[in-house]
């Protein structure tokens, strides 16, 4: 999509999904990275999101958009007094990553380690009665950048990971060197960003997320 593309299905989009989506093309993130965000994979002070466990098992560091800052700590007050209303009904524990839970059996409910975007109902074990919350479902979002896309009359094909690449092309179309882009979108090969190539990389430089650009 063209910048003027992506605010416009930007547009006719609200709420969670509008934040969700915005990080997609912000911050060049894949979906699963997006809900898979934990509460201590934010920075707001300094304008980073952390991803684990990316594609290939990968860590990187990302920018987070000044102009989301906001919206994501507002966002991180709704997910708190979610988390603190589990907690209060004797719940608030997530799935933590690399069987961690076992070796730090209370981790589970800390603060640190909650999606930024739980679910809006509680899944409960029907053997053990247990109740929990998963982060929002990746059919919800998918589902309102679908709609969002047809209302804007977009006729290109735009799914999710479409944020992603035009988050990589507008890189590219501002300048940023094709090597910076790669770390930023954590490319194992360079052949691999190399697809975004469409226009001259003018040297390398410190990246600012194309939702910011003027």
């Amino acid at each position: 999509m063209t910048r003027e593309e992506v605010l416009a299905v930007l547009g006719f989009m609200d709420g969670e999904t509008w934040l969700m989506a915005s990080l997609l093309y912000g911050s060049g993130l894949r979906l699963s990275e997006c809900l898979r965000l934990r509460v201590q994979d934010t920075d707001l002070a300094r304008g980073e999101i952390a991803v684990r466990d990316g594609k290939g098992g990968k860590d990187r560091v990302t920018m987070l958009p000044d102009s989301l800052k906001v919206p994501l700590a507002r966002q991180l007050r709704r997910a708190k007094a979610v988390h603190e209303s589990d907690l209060a009904d004797g719940w608030g524990r997530v799935v933590l990553p690399d069987a961690l839970d076992r070796k730090y059996p209370s981790a589970s409910a800390e603060w640190r380690w909650q999606w930024v975007f739980p679910q809006q109902r509680r899944w409960c074990n029907p053997a053990t009665g247990k109740q929990g919350r998963h982060h929002t479902d990746p059919t919800v979002l998918q589902r309102a950048v679908k709609e969002a896309a047809r209302r804007a009359g977009v006729v290109k094909h735009v799914g999710c990971h479409t944020f992603r690449h035009s988050f990589a092309t507008h890189l590219l179309e501002n300048g940023y060197d094709i090597r910076t882009i790669q770390e930023l979108l954590r490319h194992k090969d360079m052949t691999t960003t190399m697809i975004y190539t469409h226009v001259l990389s003018k040297g390398g430089r410190g990246a600012r997320s194309p939702l910011d650009a003027p």
